[in-house]
C-alpha cells in the first residue's frame, strides 16, 4: 500500500487524482493541502503541507509553480518523496529541484503520460533511420486556451530526443514569419496551437521525398497525466534519494 498526499488536492487534476486512486487497491489518498476551495473529502485538507500532521509515503503535486519552493522545502525536512508535476518552472526553482533530491527521491518528467514517455523512447531508437535519409523534422503541439508557456514542456521532449536519437545538433526554430529564407537541413521547427479544452495533442513528423511518416499522441482528458503520476508514486515510495522520471517507472515496469 502507498499512502499519498496530494498536494493541489482541490484543483481539477487533484479531483482526477482522488477519483482514480479510490479506484486502486494499493493506493490511499490519507491527506490533501490546498489553500482555496472547500473540503468535500473522506480525508483532512490543510492549508500548507507544514500544518499537516498526517504520515504518508509519497506527495504528489499537482500545483502551480509558486507553490513549488515551499513544497520542495518541506519534503527535504521531513525527508518525503515527491512527485513533482507542476509545469513552467524557472530555472532557479529548477535548481532546487536538483537540491531537494541530494535528501529525497524526486519524481519530475515533462509530461506524466505512459504513452508520451514510450514515445520519446522510440524516437531515441529510431529518429537515425529517417534524419540520416534526409528527412526534415517537424514537431506540431496543441493544447487549451488555458495554457500559458508555449512549446509546451512536451514538444520540447520530444524535440530532445530526436535530436538525441538522430545524433544531430539541430537547431529549434520557434517561428518562421520574422526570415524570409529556405528551410536549413539542421533546424527542428516546433510549432504551438492554442484552442478549446484540448488536453494535448502532439505530433512529430519525418517530411522526406514523396513521404511522410507521422508520430502522433493525443490525449483525450488530463486523466492520463493523473494515472501516470499515481503510477510514478507507487514506483517512488522504495526509491533512494535521487532525481527520476517517467523512463525509470516504465524500466520498472518492463
Amino acid at each position: 500500500m502507498t499512502n499519498i498526499i496530494i498536494n493541489g488536492v482541490n484543483g481539477h487534476m487533484g479531483h482526477v487524482l482522488v477519483g482514480l486512486a479510490d479506484k486502486d487497491p494499493e493506493l490511499t489518498v490519507v491527506a490533501g493541502v490546498d489553500p482555496y476551495g472547500t473540503n468535500d473529502y473522506s480525508f483532512p485538507v490543510f492549508e500548507n503541507l507544514r500544518a499537516c500532521n498526517v504520515d504518508c509515503d509519497v506527495v504528489v503535486d499537482f500545483s502551480s509553480p509558486k507553490a513549488v519552493d515551499s513544497i520542495l522545502q518541506e519534503c527535504e525536512d521531513r525527508s518525503l518523496p515527491i512527485v513533482l508535476c507542476t509545469t513552467g518552472l524557472s530555472d532557479e526553482q529548477l535548481s532546487h529541484v536538483k537540491k531537494a533530491s541530494r535528501k529525497v527521491a524526486v519524481l519530475r518528467s515533462a509530461n506524466m503520460s505512459l504513452g508520451i514517455n514510450t514515445l520519446i523512447n522510440v524516437l531515441k531508437s529510431f529518429s537515425s533511420i529517417f534524419t540520416d535519409a534526409g528527412f526534415d523534422v517537424e514537431i506540431l503541439e496543441a493544447h487549451h486556451n488555458q495554457k500559458v508557456d508555449a512549446p509546451s514542456g512536451t514538444a520540447l521532449a520530444l524535440a530532445d530526443a530526436v535530436k538525441e536519437g538522430a545524433g544531430v545538433d539541430y537547431e529549434y526554430v520557434y517561428e518562421r514569419q520574422s526570415k524570409r529564407q529556405k528551410r536549413d537541413a539542421k533546424e527542428l521547427g516546433i510549432s504551438s496551437i492554442r484552442g478549446g479544452n484540448v488536453a494535448g495533442t502532439h505530433e512529430v513528423m519525418f517530411l522526406g521525398e514523396d513521404e511522410q511518416i507521422v508520430f502522433r499522441h493525443e490525449a483525450t482528458s488530463k486523466t492520463v497525466f493523473a494515472k501516470g503520476a499515481l503510477e510514478a508514486a507507487k514506483f517512488l515510495k522504495s526509491q533512494a534519494p535521487g532525481m527520476y522520471d517517467m523512463q525509470d517507472v516504465i524500466k520498472a515496469r518492463v
